[in-house]
Protein backbone atom coordinates (compact mmCIF):
# COMPACT_ATOMS: atom_id res chain seq x y z
CA UNK A 1 0.00 0.00 0.00
CA UNK A 2 1.34 3.42 -0.66
CA UNK A 3 1.35 6.86 1.53
CA UNK A 4 -0.26 9.70 0.41
CA UNK A 5 1.24 12.89 1.37
CA UNK A 6 -0.49 15.08 3.46
CA UNK A 7 -1.11 18.11 0.83
CA UNK A 8 -2.42 15.41 -1.39
CA UNK A 9 -5.49 14.46 0.92
CA UNK A 10 -5.97 17.62 1.76
CA UNK A 11 -6.53 18.16 -2.05
CA UNK A 12 -8.74 15.28 -1.99
CA UNK A 13 -10.78 16.73 0.75
CA UNK A 14 -11.02 20.38 -1.05
CA UNK A 15 -12.24 18.37 -4.19
CA UNK A 16 -15.08 16.96 -2.57
CA UNK A 17 -15.97 20.06 -0.18
CA UNK A 18 -16.05 22.08 -3.45
CA UNK A 19 -18.75 19.88 -5.14
CA UNK A 20 -21.03 21.38 -2.53
CA UNK A 21 -20.07 25.03 -2.53
CA UNK A 22 -20.39 27.66 -5.47
CA UNK A 23 -19.90 31.47 -5.14
CA UNK A 24 -22.17 33.80 -6.99
CA UNK A 25 -21.68 37.60 -7.69
CA UNK A 26 -24.18 38.39 -4.52
CA UNK A 27 -22.88 35.34 -2.17
CA UNK A 28 -19.47 35.21 -3.21
CA UNK A 29 -17.38 31.57 -2.07
CA UNK A 30 -14.30 32.78 0.55
CA UNK A 31 -11.58 30.23 -0.16
CA UNK A 32 -8.90 30.39 2.21
CA UNK A 33 -5.21 29.11 1.67
CA UNK A 34 -2.71 28.35 4.85
CA UNK A 35 0.91 28.23 4.33
CA UNK A 36 2.99 27.49 7.32
CA UNK A 37 4.23 31.09 7.92
CA UNK A 38 0.73 32.82 5.88
CA UNK A 39 -2.66 32.78 5.45
CA UNK A 40 -4.41 34.28 2.71
CA UNK A 41 -8.17 34.69 1.30
CA UNK A 42 -9.84 35.00 -1.75
CA UNK A 43 -13.57 36.16 -2.44
CA UNK A 44 -14.78 34.09 -5.61
CA UNK A 45 -17.17 34.66 -8.23
CA UNK A 46 -17.79 31.64 -9.79
CA UNK A 47 -20.48 31.54 -12.10
CA UNK A 48 -17.79 34.55 -13.94
CA UNK A 49 -14.30 32.74 -12.43
CA UNK A 50 -13.71 36.30 -10.94
CA UNK A 51 -11.74 37.15 -7.63
CA UNK A 52 -13.98 40.20 -6.37
CA UNK A 53 -11.29 40.56 -3.65
CA UNK A 54 -8.89 39.28 -1.64
CA UNK A 55 -6.88 39.27 2.00
CA UNK A 56 -3.58 38.41 2.97
CA UNK A 57 -0.78 37.99 5.85
CA UNK A 58 1.71 39.23 3.08
CA UNK A 59 -0.05 42.82 2.73
CA UNK A 60 1.78 45.75 3.76
CA UNK A 61 -1.59 46.83 6.44
CA UNK A 62 -1.76 43.62 7.89
CA UNK A 63 1.96 42.76 7.92
CA UNK A 64 2.93 46.06 10.22
CA UNK A 65 -0.08 45.20 12.67
CA UNK A 66 1.48 41.43 12.67
CA UNK A 67 5.03 41.80 13.54
CA UNK A 68 4.56 41.35 17.00
CA UNK A 69 1.21 39.13 17.30
CA UNK A 70 1.00 35.22 16.57
CA UNK A 71 -0.03 33.60 13.45
CA UNK A 72 -4.15 33.45 15.14
CA UNK A 73 -3.97 36.93 15.66
CA UNK A 74 -2.94 37.93 12.26
CA UNK A 75 -5.56 35.84 11.01
CA UNK A 76 -8.17 37.40 12.92
CA UNK A 77 -6.83 40.66 11.34
CA UNK A 78 -6.96 38.78 7.88
CA UNK A 79 -10.99 37.88 8.47
CA UNK A 80 -11.49 41.78 9.57
CA UNK A 81 -10.03 43.00 6.56
CA UNK A 82 -11.87 40.82 4.27
CA UNK A 83 -15.15 41.91 6.25
CA UNK A 84 -14.24 45.35 5.72
CA UNK A 85 -13.40 44.81 1.73
CA UNK A 86 -16.64 42.92 1.21
CA UNK A 87 -18.74 46.06 3.21
CA UNK A 88 -17.28 48.11 1.03
CA UNK A 89 -18.27 46.20 -2.11
CA UNK A 90 -21.81 45.84 -1.26
CA UNK A 91 -21.66 41.97 -0.10
CA UNK A 92 -23.40 41.05 3.06
CA UNK A 93 -23.41 37.17 2.76
CA UNK A 94 -20.60 34.78 1.40
CA UNK A 95 -19.85 31.11 1.62
CA UNK A 96 -16.99 29.61 3.26
CA UNK A 97 -14.59 27.91 1.88
CA UNK A 98 -11.90 26.25 4.53
CA UNK A 99 -9.61 24.74 1.24
CA UNK A 100 -10.17 21.06 2.80
CA UNK A 101 -8.21 22.30 6.35
CA UNK A 102 -9.95 21.42 9.60
CA UNK A 103 -12.33 24.14 11.04
CA UNK A 104 -9.68 24.85 13.67
CA UNK A 105 -7.18 27.37 14.31
CA UNK A 106 -6.22 30.06 12.25
CA UNK A 107 -8.97 28.56 9.27
CA UNK A 108 -11.54 29.47 12.45
CA UNK A 109 -9.41 32.76 13.67
CA UNK A 110 -10.38 34.19 9.82
CA UNK A 111 -14.35 32.73 9.72
CA UNK A 112 -15.17 33.91 13.16
CA UNK A 113 -13.17 37.26 12.46
CA UNK A 114 -15.34 37.69 9.33
CA UNK A 115 -18.62 37.12 11.29
CA UNK A 116 -17.73 39.83 13.85
CA UNK A 117 -16.88 42.34 11.17
CA UNK A 118 -20.49 42.15 9.94
CA UNK A 119 -20.25 39.02 6.82
CA UNK A 120 -23.14 36.30 7.36
CA UNK A 121 -21.19 33.23 6.69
Amino acid sequence: MSQVSGKVRRVIRHRRLRRKVSGTPDRPRLAVFRSLKNISVQAIDDSSGRTLFSASTLEASVKDQDSSQGKIDSSKNVGELLALRAKKKGIMEAVFDRGGYKYHGRIKAVAEAARSGGLKI
